[in-house]
């Protein structure tokens, strides 16, 4: 392994991903209305087009062309490499059915760890002419072609669960979607409203933009959520699981630290109603 004193710096990271993340975003821009769904994997919602492949091979190339002993995952491609104390955790397209339908939500989203801590992260928004950008312990920033210069992130500092702006996503598989479904339904009237963006890792920059409240979801990956997480935790945060657990798969839950107890409360008990009630129906 390389020693620790030979390891990229993040800074160093962050550029290289930020590049790389932009290259890939003009790609799926000029390809966009010629885009097919080439297959699904999960459900029918869960679909994958030709340039999602396209965008990962353009990434995958470029990483190996400047760091060619890396390892990477990639969501399309699975993993590459197992053997180097640098991983890249690759997105091409999060927010695919947007892209189809020529919503803007939609993004690149590379991260770096390090000796398996993510020191950098970037999302790039094309459609939101937005880049933002974090590296452990140096803040998150959003690069915008509507403003000058870099602008530091910070997240909303909401108090009540009644003020709360509240952003989501949905599995893609149908009894999943129900139990979801039914947590939703209960949610709602005790918060100000929720939104459904439909790009994970965008519902986490807004998050760290303050653009939302708060933002939660189950059945995200590490592509998912590595960059993305890493912005909004940078930019104050909170980002885990329920029950002390690390944000993944069983749920992510990202807000401003004075509403993240109460709302990590309030979920905790509509999920496990929600999974109860679905056991009984069984």
């Amino acid at each position: 392994m390389t020693p620790s004193a030979e390891l990229p710096l993040p800074g160093a990271l962050a550029a290289m991903a930020r590049s790389i993340a932009e290259d890939a975003g003009e790609l799926l821009q000029r390809g966009r209305d010629t885009a097919t769904v080439v297959r699904t994997k999960s459900s029918r919602t869960d679909i994958v087009t030709g340039m999602d492949r396209a965008a990962e091979d353009l990434i995958r190339r470029r990483i190996l062309e400047i760091r060619p002993g890396d390892d990477i995952l990639a969501e399309e491609g699975g993993q590459i490499g197992t053997g180097s104390p640098v991983r890249w955790i690759v997105d091409p397209l999060d927010g695919t059915v947007n892209y189809i339908y020529g919503l803007p939500d939609w993004s690149v989203s590379i991260a770096v760890e390090v000796e398996g801590t993510v020191v950098a992260g970037v999302v790039c928004a094309p459609l939101r002419r937005a880049t933002y950008i974090a590296t452990l312990g140096g803040g998150a920033w959003l690069h915008s072609g509507w403003l000058p210069g870099a602008q530091r992130l910070a997240c909303s500092k909401v108090k009540d669960l009644a003020d709360t702006l509240v952003a989501t996503g949905f599995n893609y598989l149908a009894e999943k979607r129900a139990v979801q479904g039914a947590v939703v339904g209960r949610l709602l009237p005790q918060v100000r409203d929720i939104r459904r963006n439909g790009s994970a890792a965008l519902d986490l920059c807004s998050v760290a933009a303050g653009l939302v409240d708060s933002y939660y979801e189950s059945g995200l990956h590490a592509w998912d959520l590595a960059a993305g997480g890493l912005i909004a935790r940078e930019a104050g945060a909170r980002v885990t699981g329920l029950h002390g657990a690390e944000a993944g798969e069983a749920m992510t839950l990202a807000a401003g630290p004075a509403v993240f107890g109460p709302l990590h409360d309030l979920l905790a008990t509509l999920v496990a109603d929600a999974e109860r009630t679905a056991g009984a129906g069984d």
